[in-house]
């Protein structure tokens, strides 16, 4: 007889704590906090096919990916605009998956789209074309999920951390400080905004991180430099954010007269003070790198309530160590724009599934990848 949905969830949620605090920090941690070590593997990769429709609607622009153990699916979001924003374009939603990772291996099949669901604002309406730009998703253990919006800085919208029930219909939004919203001088960066979500194995805690520093911060990434981007950690249903950290991302990997990014594009936290941080940097010509890191909260600074990070004082950034760089090709092809991760199930050795998926930006011709990792 199978067990009971909540019974499967609380396994998991025990697994994901027991992983979390039982194993002990390497040596180049030694001086730190103690905290989860992990061995982090590539296992194999498959594909959603470019062009791929499901109920009129193009399955692409994959920005975010969680899992909901007690359906046994993932919901993968759409970073689609509405219309307007490419010439197949409908509103923002997210798409219910099932993928088929009970032998360890992703092949060709394992990966099946079941449902589509569009985002409805407080009104019952899908919101208006180009009025948000979704990239983070995340479900919490009320079968909820919560998706952040970038913002659009150049038409002055403000990034966004809202509540939806699994049907699509907004139910909450969670305040956003001030000195994000997009001005000249201040706030989120074009394309540069909310970009990670996430919540604690205890379902307590959000997280949700910028992908490059706000405007009043520093520099946004270059070949030379990386960005100071920020961390906001939510207590859920106590309000607003409770903390808040900076993330020093990494300068982009390689050089292009073109147009180079790199920024923190997931998080996942293993407990309340220990996640792991994927971060993607791209260069026409030169294609995409991702790394995925152990970062550690202990001992950062909290900067929550400060608008400008240049008047923090002894700031200490968030440390973070490398896991693991992805290879740069899955099956023959070029190692894509990859930006949501989640775990899913034990795999059959007992180490815990991470799941990757790829945001094609709804390119013609462009697959979307969805990567199988184990945790250990």
């Amino acid at each position: 007889m199978s067990s009971s949905p909540r019974l499967r969830r609380s396994v998991l949620l025990t697994t994901l704590v027991a992983l979390a605090s039982g194993l002990v920090v390497g040596p180049a941690a030694a001086t730190g906090p103690r905290g989860p070590s992990a061995d982090l593997r590539y296992l194999s990769g498959t594909t959603i096919a470019a062009g791929a429709t499901f109920e009129q609607t193009v399955v692409g622009g994959l920005s975010s990916l969680t899992y909901d153990p007690t359906r046994g699916v993932y919901y993968a979001l759409s970073d689609d605009q509405g219309a307007g924003f490419t010439p197949t374009s409908s509103p923002a939603r997210f798409y219910t998956l099932s993928i088929d990772v009970s032998d360890a291996v992703l092949d060709p099949g394992d990966v099946q789209v079941l449902a589509v669901t569009t985002f409805l604002g407080p009104d019952g309406q899908p919101f208006p074309a180009q009025s948000l730009d979704p990239e983070g998703l995340t479900l919490t253990p009320q079968d909820t999920l919560v998706l952040t919006s970038e913002g659009i800085s150049t038409r002055g919208i403000p990034p966004f951390v809202r509540e939806f029930d699994l049907s699509g219909q907004q139910l909450a939004e969670l305040p956003v400080p001030g000195y994000f919203a997009p001005t000249a001088t201040s706030g989120v960066r074009f394309n540069l905004g909310f970009e990670a979500a996430a919540v604690a194995p205890d379902g307590q805690q959000l997280f949700v991180g910028t992908e490059n520093a706000l405007v009043q911060d520093g520099p946004a990434a270059t070949t030379a430099t990386g960005s100071p981007a920020r961390i906001l950690r939510y207590h859920l249903g106590h309000g607003g954010s409770d903390r808040e950290y900076v993330y020093p991302t990494d300068p982009v990997a390689a050089p292009s007269t073109v147009f180079t990014v790199n920024g923190l594009v997931e998080l996942l936290p293993l407990n309340n003070e220990f996640l792991l941080a994927m971060e993607r940097s791209f260069s026409v010509g030169a294609g995409n790198t991702i790394r995925i890191y152990r970062l550690a909260l202990p001992g950062a600074t909290d900067v929550s309530g400060d608008a400008d990070n240049h008047d923090v004082s002894g700031l200490r950034p968030a440390r973070k160590s490398l896991l693991l760089q992805l290879p740069s090709t899955i099956n023959g092809q070029p190692l894509d724009n990859v930006e949501g991760m989640t775990l899913g199930p034990a795999l059959p050795d007992g180490r815990q599934s991470v799941l990757l998926v790829s945001d094609n930006n709804f390119t013609a011709g462009q697959a979307s990848q969805v990567l199988l990792l184990a945790l250990g």
